[in-house]
């Protein structure tokens, strides 16, 4: 997820190191450790800062930068305007889908944030293959590629813990279609590349999206094939 400057997380053609394979303890990048040393005041003072350019109309940072997760799930969900749970009214939903190695964890994480199992398996297959220790070459890590900031704001600890991973991952893709009233393209564009970058689009749809797609980075343009093409083969 993420290759917007704030959102990076280093999908698409970004090289992907096993950092627990290869006992890389710190990535060299600008974005390693990002957060790592971050106070609660400094994360509380992000939020803020966030609210500021939400309430301008600018949400280029989206999620990345979270204060202390405590009461991470309410004030999220008063920014984007409604109120915290799943958002039940995803189209396409299937229920039956082909097994994987975490089928008891995303089966979970999908009744929990009303997210579709196939759409979860999708991402994790995009973002990582099913690795729960790949790390890319902009910092983001586990299944579910998670930038440490995002990771941080959704409390989780340990990111190559696929049980954290899959619950913060699934929990921010909640988010993101949350805030785009269930316009898949557009949340997946946004997991990827960062809201901020499809706010600027001045687009409302899927379909206004998809004719603009050629203004967004060309890694977040093939993320939304990939992931399409992903999910069409999870779902029996």
């Amino acid at each position: 997820m993420g290759i917007d400057p704030a959102t990076a997380s280093g999908l698409g053609q970004l090289k992907w190191v096993n950092l627990r394979g290869s006992g890389i303890k710190e990535l060299t990048g600008k974005h390693s450790g990002e957060t790592s040393g971050s106070s609660k005041s400094e994360f509380a003072a992000l939020l803020q800062q966030l609210a500021l350019q939400s309430a301008n109309g600018d949400s280029a940072s989206g999620l990345t930068s979270l204060p202390d997760s405590s009461s991470l799930s309410n004030l999220i969900w008063q920014q984007l305007g409604g109120t915290a749970g799943g958002y039940s009214e995803i189209s396409g939903e299937i229920t039956e889908t082909v097994p994987t190695d975490y089928e008891d964890l995303i089966q979970a994480a999908s009744a929990k944030y009303g997210v579709p199992v196939d759409l979860i398996k999708a991402v994790i297959d995009t973002e990582s293959s099913f690795n729960p220790n790949v790390v890319s070459s902009a910092g983001a890590k586990g299944l579910m590629q998670l930038m440490d900031g995002t990771a941080n704001g959704l409390g989780v600890s340990d990111p190559f813990d696929p049980a954290q991973s899959i619950d913060g991952g699934v929990r921010y893709l909640s988010y993101q279609l949350k805030r785009y009233d269930g316009q898949e393209k557009m949340a997946l564009a946004a997991y990827n590349a960062g809201p901020g970058r499809v706010n600027r689009l001045g687009v409302s749809n899927d379909q206004e999206l998809m004719e603009k797609l050629s203004l967004l980075p060309k890694e977040t343009q093939a993320y939304i094939t990939k992931i399409e093409r992903a999910r069409a083969e999870y779902a029996v």
